[in-house]
């Protein structure tokens, strides 16, 4: 199912993923805060609860998208064992990617800033932006097979894992100069 997703990639060695984590969300605006809080218990496991807020704003817009134009409209029905919105983190040694599914085959639409210039009060439009301001790369692939709709995803660079101490113990930490003021 995701294939396509990493074929939109930057490359990266399927060797080095470390870490992936899914969840479904129901088809309710409250599904964004249950992706906030998988999100948060994630990135904590992985030790990445420094990068919580700009990869949930992310998470956050991502699924906000799915909901509000990925859906079909209320009348139709899905059978329960098919979730309409499912969220995906897939960690690599130094990227980790943001994907959100739904069933809707319709493009992503991104505006840009200067879209916004006429409304500045306009609660709404602004998510791709967002997501586009925060991440490092964001795409979208239609999925195909047995799977309907498509991904949109989101690419946060992590620095490269955190290695032992460079410094011998009892020695001090170089301190960087002051800024001039």
């Amino acid at each position: 199912m995701l294939e396509p997703l990493r074929q939109g990639l930057p490359p990266l060695d399927p060797a080095a993923a470390s870490r992936t984590a899914s969840c479904a969300l129901p088809s309710r605006y409250e599904a964004v805060r249950e992706a906030r809080q998988f999100t948060r218990g994630t990135l904590d496991q992985w030790d990445l609860g420094d990068r919580f807020d700009e990869i949930c704003l992310v998470v956050s817009e991502l699924v906000t998208n799915a909901l509000r134009h990925g859906l079909p409209g209320a009348s139709s029905r899905f059978p329960a064992q098919h979730p309409h919105v499912r969220l995906h983190l897939m960690r690599w040694t130094e990227r980790l990617v943001c994907a959100v599914r739904d069933p809707s085959h319709d493009s992503p639409v991104a505006h840009g800033s200067e879209d916004f210039s006429e409304d500045f009060s306009a609660e709404s439009g602004r998510g791709l932006f967002l997501v586009g301001s925060f991440a490092d790369s964001w795409g979208w692939h239609p999925l195909a097979g047995t799977l309907n709709g498509k991904v949109v995803w989101a690419m946060f660079r992590l620095g490269p894992e955190p290695a032992a101490s460079a410094v011998p113990a009892g020695q001090a930490v170089p301190s960087a100069p002051a800024a001039p003021q």
